[in-house]
């Protein structure tokens, strides 16, 4: 089986009935294990019912650098925290490709949601464009995943020395996407993980339409090209790094 983790299961794709289609597309496609990752604050419960009512289901909560400004400890409560549905604390991280004229605000929801990360002893799921640099000098005491990782070898060789995972999004299928894929292809077999991050980068052959969990089998195809490998030895080689990711899963 496959896990899909990053996926956002509360985005208008899969609004009242279609999150049970959304599930059993996944399922058919042998995608049995979905992580719902937030990025609106307000996101966090609705995410959490959503795990509560399927077993397959898990969370990362967190706060996207577009919400900079907000108190993140008023979301990221003890009980959302301790809760056994909850695996991770993300997306969170920085964004300077949309704004940068905020990043004061945005290092300080990151380093809050950092210092939370620390406090529950919980792996984080790094979302960062155009903001390397800042990035790799903040993280740091802290284990997690680097979210839909398209950024240089640079900052992977750094975050690899500090034990990260990798995830790998639709983006490593698209035609134009050959250093991504050289990146992936030096990444260690036992530091990566796939996702979708649906809605968003439906890979091919599904580009132009709204991206669903069980695509992630597209990326997996890719990644088993790249890496000299079997699907299936893929396959096993991804359920171990999940579990690695998230020990949280498997209590």
């Amino acid at each position: 089986m496959f896990t899909d983790t990053h996926c956002h299961l509360t985005d208008d794709y899969c609004s009242g009935d279609e999150l049970d289609n959304v599930i059993a597309r996944a399922h058919d496609a042998g995608v049995m294990r979905l992580i719902c990752a937030t990025a609106d604050p307000n996101d966090i419960l609705p995410s959490i019912k959503i795990a509560e009512s399927h077993d397959n289901i898990f969370v990362t909560t967190g706060i996207h650098p577009e919400y900079a400004g907000i108190n993140p400890h008023e979301y990221l409560t003890e009980s959302v925290l301790t809760n056994p549905r909850v695996v991770g604390i993300g997306e969170i991280g920085l964004d300077y490709h949309e704004r940068d004229d905020n990043r004061d605000a945005q290092i300080k929801l990151f380093e809050e949601q950092l210092e939370i990360a620390r406090k529950y002893d919980m792996p984080v799921a790094i979302h960062t464009r155009d903001a390397e640099q800042d990035t790799a000098a903040i993280l740091t005491g802290v284990r997690g995943v680097m979210h839909c990782f398209t950024s240089n070898w640079e900052l992977a060789k750094t975050m690899l020395d500090r034990g990260f995972f990798f995830s790998a999004s639709g983006i490593l299928t698209f035609k134009n996407a050959n250093e991504i894929r050289e990146t992936f292809a030096k990444i260690p077999n036992d530091k990566i993980v796939i996702e979708t991050d649906s809605p968003y980068c439906a890979p091919v052959p599904h580009r132009g339409k709204t991206c669903e969990p069980f695509m992630v089998c597209e990326t997996a195809r890719v990644l088993a090209q790249i890496k000299n490998l079997q699907i299936d030895e893929l396959e096993t080689i991804l359920e171990q790094n999940t579990l690695n990711l998230y020990p949280k899963i498997k209590q």
